[in-house]
């Protein structure tokens, strides 16, 4: 999440989202019997079902994300009238480090489009659309999650670096449960969603470094829409604010103008430094102030990216001299700098 965070909950607001080069995959290898495997979490050749819906035979709930993915993909299937045959579904993950720490980079969203994909890809004649699997990603992952933009979920479908309206979740659950069919729901105008690619200015370099501190943003989310209930004028300061500084973001990445990029990110920072605070959540950590005030001493920006509250922050540098020179600096303070760029495409097959 580069900008626009928490204010893309809220209808026809502008993130910022880019898709990196840590990917997860979903292999399908033709069975005698339907199986699934998550390396992960070491579960191995669990047994599953599909009628209506996916059941997999395990007590251990860290599947939810992935049966839920599998159903939603099985009933698109079942709708358009497409056979399928016993598969063995294994995923497999990149995102954390091989100690099992989370960067808190989208996990769960990549994981449910790569399952989407996957089977998509395995049984239809002909290859799915990017906007096919980013709207049964979204659908399932909202189903299991409950709440937030879906900006990972069109970051793993589509690629590259994304000005994205989230459809609110709010209105897609309502949509899924008053639908009639899958099909039904995909054929809807989701009202709210928008999405399309910008560029990077070939004159700024991107950084990414890690608290050490996880966070969830299920939890964050719920708290900073309190604030709406609570304190709407703080709320609504900070919905201007957020605005006023993603339109600064793209406008330096669409006019290749990086005073202007690097003044975006230093207002988003600030904004949700201020509404972090106005709703006694800590989205700026301390570790994530030193990140951001590391990037600014060397003529960048840094801001938290995504939810806060630990995990990852990003930094925008205008020399890569300047960025070489903040990783080292990023270390010698206890943040581990990650080697994240940016990556062109979305869900393919390899």
């Amino acid at each position: 999440m580069i900008a626009g965070e928490f204010a893309v909950l809220e209808p026809h607001r502008s993130l910022a989202v880019m898709a990196i080069d840590r990917f997860v995959y979903a292999t399908i290898e033709k069975s005698e019997e339907n199986k699934l495997t998550l390396h992960d979490f070491n579960l191995n050749n669990l047994d599953w079902a599909y009628e209506n819906s996916v059941t997999v035979h395990t007590e251990d709930k860290r599947v939810r994300f992935v049966s839920d993915a599998m159903t939603t993909a099985y009933t698109y299937l079942k709708e358009k009238k497409v056979g399928t045959e016993p598969i063995h579904l294994s995923i497999n993950s990149e995102l954390d480090d091989e100690s099992g720490n989370k960067y808190g980079l989208g996990s769960s969203a990549a994981v449910v489009t790569s399952v989407v994909a996957a089977i998509l890809k395995k049984f239809l004649a002909e290859a799915p659309s990017q906007e096919l699997i980013f709207r049964l990603a979204a659908i399932s992952h909202v189903k299991t999650q409950g709440n937030g933009s879906g900006a990972d979920v069109a970051a793993s479908s589509y690629g590259g670096l994304l000005q994205y309206s989230s459809f609110q979740a709010e209105w897609l659950r309502d949509a899924y449960l008053h639908s009639d069919s899958i099909m039904e729901l995909l054929e809807m105008d989701w009202v709210y969603y928008s999405s399309k690619p910008i560029k990077m200015p070939k004159n700024i370099y991107f950084c990414v470094g890690w608290t050490g501190k996880p966070a969830s943003t299920a939890k964050l989310v719920d708290k900073i829409l309190q604030l709406k209930s609570d304190n709407f004028a703080a709320f609504d300061s900070f919905l201007k604010n957020s605005e006023n500084a993603v339109g600064d973001f793209l406008t330096g990445m669409e006019e290749e103008n990086v005073e202007l990029l690097l003044k975006g990110v230093r207002k988003n920072r600030q904004a949700l430094s201020t509404v972090g605070k106005d709703a006694n959540t800590p989205i700026e950590t301390p570790l994530l102030s030193k990140l951001c005030d590391l990037a600014e001493s060397l003529g960048g920006a840094g801001k938290p990216s995504g939810a806060g509250g630990g995990d990852c922050g990003i930094a925008f540098m205008p020399t890569q001299e300047k960025a070489d020179e903040l990783m080292k600096l990023w270390e010698k303070a206890g943040i581990k700098p990650l080697t994240l760029q940016p990556n062109s495409h979305g869900a393919i097959c390899i």
